[in-house]
Order: C-alpha cells, then structure tokens, then sequence
C-alpha cells in the first residue's frame, strides 16, 4: 500500500503538467534578449515611435527586447523569417502575436492553427522559452458588440505544445474604443495597457522580472 502511494505522488507532477498549461516556466533575467515577433500590432501601428508594447516591456522589465514585428504579416508567411531572427539574436524567450491578418484573409482556423504551430516549435528547437499571446476571432457580431473575444486555438495550441498563453490582454484592448485607433489596432494608451498586461501576466507565471 505504502508503495502505491508513493509512486502516484511521485507521478502526480507528470500528470498535473499533462492536464493544461505547463507548471513551471523559466525566469527570463533582466538583461537578457527577448524577441517579440508578430505583425503589425507587435510593430506598433497606431502610435508613435516607442510606443510600442515591445518598447514598454522591455522598460519594465528590464530585457532587450528585439521588436520583430512587420505590419500586415501572417502566420503563414512568418514561417520564411523566423528561423534567420532566432540565429541572429538567439533570444531566451520568444514572445509571439500573430495571426489577425491570416483571419482578415478568411484563412481556415486550421491552417493558421497549423502555422502558429510551426513557429512555436521552430522557436522551441532554437532553445529559446515560447509565450503566446491570444489574438481575437475574426467576429462581426463580437466587433458590432464590442466584445471581442480570444481565438480558441491560442489557448489549443498553449496547452499542446507546452508554452505559457497571456489570454485576453489583446482582446480586451481591441474592445474598447478608447483604447483603439482603428478596429484592429491599439493607440498609443492601448499599447500601454497590452504591455501591462503581458508584464502582469508574465510575473504570475514566474517569467519576467
């Protein structure tokens, strides 16, 4: 009996991992690169030159962050300039936004699905950590509402491939016109409030500084 009990409790932090996300992350020292790799939103489009959410992390935290981010980019096509990013800067961790152009272009939820995957796993061969940030579905009726919500296959993809998800930051900027520019992208408050809830996201899960 004794020896049943200790083999499940030695067990129980495996099966604990395997139930969702991950329960242990890395921390990222300050000092430390960091690539943020996205579109146009991890650009900064909307607002002024360092307003970017990139630019705003790196300041809170610390890191330097290398802001990768290249208006109207998609999922798709990022597969072609992720790998030359990850061997120039050989980031610690590599923080990806990316996919609301693939959904613009009505790309099916599995082909981006399939290419957001390719870049967490070329990012996870390089050695580097991977977070994920939700980007919101492509929703007429969630845009009239002004509620738009997170893409489930962020969340899908966090749990199967075992990195750390910051769920609804993007989703909840975008619905709030104040915060907004446009209806796809962040100004310059907006920007501040997707750096402060990525920072307070990474504290939690024990990444940023």
């Amino acid at each position: 009996m004794l020896r049943r009990i200790f083999l499940f409790v030695s067990l129980l932090p495996a099966v604990l991992v395997g139930c969702g996300e991950p329960a242990r992350h890395n921390a990222v020292p300050t000092g430390q690169t960091v690539l943020a790799f996205g579109d146009s939103v991890t650009h900064g489009t909307g607002a002024s030159a360092g307003e970017d959410w990139p630019t705003l992390l790196a300041t809170a935290t610390g890191w330097q962050v290398i802001n990768a981010g290249v208006p109207g980019d998609t999922a798709q096509a990022a597969q072609a300039r992720l790998p030359a990013l990850l061997a120039q800067h050989r980031p610690a961790l590599v923080i990806i936004e990316i996919g609301g152009n693939d959904f613009l272009r009505r790309r099916t939820a599995a082909d981006v699905k399939a290419d957001v995957r390719g870049l967490i796993q070329a990012a996870k061969v390089s050695g580097a950590q991977v977070v994920l940030v939700a980007v919101p579905a492509l929703s007429l009726m969630a845009a009239v509402a002004g509620r738009p919500s997170d893409a489930p296959l962020y969340a899908e993809l966090a749990e199967e491939e075992q990195v750390a998800l910051v769920p609804e930051v993007f989703s909840r900027v975008l619905g709030d016109a104040a915060l907004r520019t446009d209806p796809v992208h962040p100004n310059a408050a907006g920007y501040r409030e997707m750096a402060q809830g990525l920072h307070q996201r990474l504290k939690a899960l024990g990444i940023s500084p």
